[in-house]
């Protein structure tokens, strides 16, 4: 990838996710409308579909042959060697409720990697984003994961599936035993803030299962370039889809790895 193409996809990136957080914030507060997805707190409201009317609409008119994933709305394929991941509002049920700790999350992969994430919470101007191989940013400044060493000196974040299924069960019962181990364990509900709060050493750790693509391709790369460590829970490769995910500080990793791996799913 050419270095000058890569700034230049960030930038555009960036001033999508600002753009988008202002369409976001214009409907903060003054919801007229909620809808249901698979169940009673899986939303989505007029502000996804605006977000991610904006963003499509600006990746189609500047980059019309790259692919597009995205949460509310499939995008015909262009079988392209680019692909942009979007979620338009990560943190809706926060957004519903007028809790400020949501998202627009814009990640982009070239040939099956992750090249540009960008996550923009609009309610306190936080703008995360991260280049691979140029390392990571909040606001402009370089951020990096904690060094926290040990899973018993850690603050963990974690999140919960929208099923009520065997898997949710089992959730809670992870949830336990982890915490029994560490400080704290947080729930916010916003998984590409959970990266990014990783990524600046709020949290040593990170683990989720149950997500999308969308939910976790810009903040894996933040994190990642801020010095953490993104896997499977078994320390094999993350997967794309989001089914388990383990992101630390690295220092703590294997210890937490070894707590999941034996939590079979």
């Amino acid at each position: 990838m050419n270095p000058d193409f890569q700034e230049k996809l960030l930038r555009f990136t960036l001033q999508t996710a600002r753009e988008a957080g202002t369409i976001l914030m214009s409907h903060y507060g003054n919801l007229q409308k909620i809808k249901q997805k698979s169940s009673a707190i899986d939303l989505v409201t007029a502000a996804d579909v605006d977000s991610e009317k904006y963003i499509v609409n600006e990746i189609q008119s500047c980059y019309p042959a790259h692919d597009i994933l995205t949460e509310e709305t499939p995008v015909e394929s262009q079988n392209s060697d680019f692909l942009w991941v979007i979620d338009p509002l990560d943190g809706t049920t926060n957004f519903v409720h007028q809790l400020p700790i949501f998202a627009v999350s814009i990640g982009l992969q070239y040939l099956g990697k992750t090249i540009v994430g960008v996550v923009f919470n609009p309610a306190v101007d936080k703008l995360f984003h991260a280049s691979s191989g140029f390392g990571s940013f909040l606001n402009n400044k370089p951020i990096h994961s904690s060094s926290t060493i040990t899973l018993s000196d850690s603050l963990l974040v974690t999140g919960f599936p929208y099923t009520h299924d065997n898997y949710w069960n089992h959730g809670f019962t992870l949830f336990k035993d982890i915490y029994s181990k560490t400080r704290g364990v947080r729930r916010l509900g916003a998984a590409a803030l959970d990266f990014c709060f990783t990524a600046m050493g709020r949290f040593d750790g990170y683990w989720e299962f149950g997500l999308q693509p969308w939910d976790i391709c810009a903040g894996a790369l933040i994190l990642q370039e801020a010095g953490g460590k993104v896997t499977d829970w078994d320390g094999s490769e993350f997967p794309f889809s989001g089914d388990r995910i383990l992101a630390t500080n690295g220092e703590i990793h294997r210890e937490l790895e070894a707590v999941l791996s034996r939590k079979k799913t």
